[in-house]
């Protein structure tokens, strides 16, 4: 057989079909070569590739370059945030080592003061952490097998999280279960309670969860959720709720609300007296109704301007008892403003006795049970009007 003096290279398919043509010696048990491996008669080197090396998968491969891409910019927005961070210390006259994300904000705040009402349009300086979203692991290995069993869904930690929520669920009744069969009547069922705090939104949830959710999805978790903790004994997983949950801001003081009084045919009924600036309104939320406003004797459209007219709806759609209640009023005063804002308030006092202590609160925070002490400006002598000033002449 001739000898083979140029380099010879055979994809690893056709390698195990050309064995016995260029060699006589028989190979190894595992049907292997090395790289770089010298066969021939003549001295010279036949590179092979291997034929049972594992290769990694093209999916791999590409996860690896990427995640080569974020962390060298990971690393690149830190660098330069270390460097600001130094240089706002300096300014600042402090200790560069002991400056803290509190000092930056002060720091920044007072440098470069801003008078944008949305904080996200207000110059900042965060660490890169805060501002770029986590990056998900690899969920396969090198062969591109995945590691999860719920990968093929494309959301398996979405998943993962309502199979919890399921199993939970089971043993929360297997343990209520228990209690009844043992019969024990002197204990209370624990049921969790919520006021004071919120289901976080679905941006927060998709960070935690690393997946993005439609609102279908988002609006089924949140069921789920609200389920689970009406569960009587749901205070046993607290801790696990509270995770999905965010406090409200502080409570002042908790109002007494007025029980529901009945009417003649039973229905449940609450009254009370408003006013807004010169305009007082009488006001009654009738329960069991098909959402009829009355005021003055007509419906809503007393008043004619599309303002107004959201003023009376908001309060019934932020509370959720639209198209559930009936409203009479009656108002009187000078201005559209003062009369809608006056009826406002008296609907909103009145829902509170057709809503729970969490709905109440979320109504307080949203300034629908605050009376609004603002009024007309008086005019200033020497001054066209409260604030505007006459057209100033030189001569």
């Amino acid at each position: 057989m001739a000898v083979l003096r140029e380099l010879v290279v055979f994809p690893s398919k056709c390698f195990r079909g050309v064995r016995s043509f260029f060699f006589s010696t028989p190979l190894s048990q595992n049907g292997s070569l090395k790289l770089n491996e010298s066969v021939s008669k003549d001295g010279h080197a036949l590179d092979f590739e291997q034929s049972d090396t594992k290769k990694i998968s093209k999916a791999m491969k590409s996860y690896m370059e990427r995640a080569k891409i974020h962390d060298n910019f990971i690393k690149q927005q830190l660098h330069e945030y270390n460097i600001g961070k130094r240089h706002l210390a300096n300014m600042m006259g402090k200790d560069p080592e002991f400056f803290t994300q509190e000092d930056v904000d002060e720091a920044i705040s007072y440098l470069f003061p801003s008078g944008l009402y949305d904080p996200r349009a207000r110059p900042m300086m965060k660490h890169p952490d805060e501002i770029y979203p986590k990056r998900k692991a690899a969920e396969f290995d090198v062969n591109g097998r995945p590691y999860h069993s719920l990968f093929y869904t494309s959301k398996p930690n979405y998943y993962t999280l309502m199979h919890d929520l399921a199993v939970k669920f089971k043993q929360l009744d297997r343990h209520e279960d228990k209690i009844i069969s043992r019969g024990i009547q002197d204990q209370k069922p624990t049921e969790l309670f919520l006021f004071g705090s919120e289901w976080i939104p679905k941006q927060k949830i998709e960070n935690v969860l690393l997946e993005s959710l439609t609102d279908a999805q988002y609006a089924n978790l949140i069921k789920t959720f609200e389920r689970f903790s009406q569960h009587p004994y749901s205070a046993i997983e607290k801790n696990f709720i509270m995770q999905f949950r965010r406090q409200l801001a502080a409570q002042v003081e908790i109002q007494q609300v007025p029980e529901l009084m009945r009417d003649e045919s039973g229905r449940p009924y609450m009254t009370y007296n408003a006013r807004r600036k010169t305009s007082n309104a009488t006001v009654k939320v009738t329960g069991q109704g098909t959402g009829v406003i009355s005021i003055n004797g007509t419906d809503i459209h007393f008043f004619q301007r599309e303002q107004d007219k959201k003023q009376i709806i908001f309060p019934l759609q932020f509370s959720d008892m639209l198209g559930k209640v009936d409203v009479a009023a009656t108002v009187d005063g000078i201005g559209t403003s003062a009369q809608s804002g006056a009826i406002r308030l008296g609907i909103s006092m009145c829902l509170r006795s057709f809503v729970n202590a969490e709905t109440i609160e979320r109504m307080r925070l949203a300034g629908l049970l605050s009376f609004d002490p603002r009024t007309r400006e008086r005019k200033k002598p020497g001054q066209a009007g409260a604030r505007e000033k006459f057209t100033w002449k030189k001569r």
